[in-house]
């Protein structure tokens, strides 16, 4: 047993000081960070991609989105215990726009479409398509771009999924990035 830790034990060492040779420097780091140009802003790239079981996938951008019909939504902020004003766009326009089943023809089969949201985190959280439909209840699910009049920090944003009707926090997706609607089929 001593004979196995004190291999792991050089092993562990050996990778360490060879990490440590092949590592950069921080005036190494310095002057790559000072040749290499600046990025873009990630909110002008940002995108949010709609896809699935829908006739029309979108990718919207941020400007896409400013050009749509805008809602407000006040919450309660349990974290911070403060008031919060997010604004932006219902989720149920950007599955009209998408082609998802809407109103009527939410029956039948397609009462088992499920809608997928992603953050860029990974983060995952999942709604019935009836959730989001003004005919079956408050479709009131907000996608985010503004939070008490400014732009998402980027630990939110630029995206928010807001679900304003959820007793828990839990559905609001920080940094969403994609929406996907499918269809169970058994």
């Amino acid at each position: 047993m001593n004979a196995f830790l004190k291999n792991r034990r050089s092993f562990i060492v050996s990778a360490l000081l060879c990490a440590a040779t092949l590592l950069p420097t921080g005036a190494t780091l310095r002057a790559q960070a000072a040749s290499t140009p600046a990025a873009a802003p990630a909110t002008a790239a940002a995108a949010l991609t709609v896809s699935g079981d829908i006739p029309k996938p979108l990718s919207l951008t941020l400007a896409d989105l400013k050009k749509m019909p805008r809602n407000t939504v006040h919450l309660k902020n349990e974290h911070a215990d403060k008031d919060e004003v997010y604004q932006g766009v219902l989720l149920s326009a950007i599955l009209k726009e998408a082609g998802a089943p809407q109103g009527g023809q939410i029956r039948g089969k397609n009462m088992a479409t499920y809608v997928l949201a992603e953050g860029s985190d990974g983060y995952q959280v999942v709604f019935s398509i009836e959730e989001l439909d003004a005919d079956f209840q408050e479709a009131d699910a907000l996608v985010a771009d503004t939070l008490d009049g400014a732009p998402l920090s980027d630990k939110l944003g630029p995206l928010r999924l807001i679900a304003p009707r959820d007793k828990r926090p839990a559905r609001r997706v920080r940094m969403l990035r994609s929406i996907k609607i499918v269809k169970f089929s058994s």
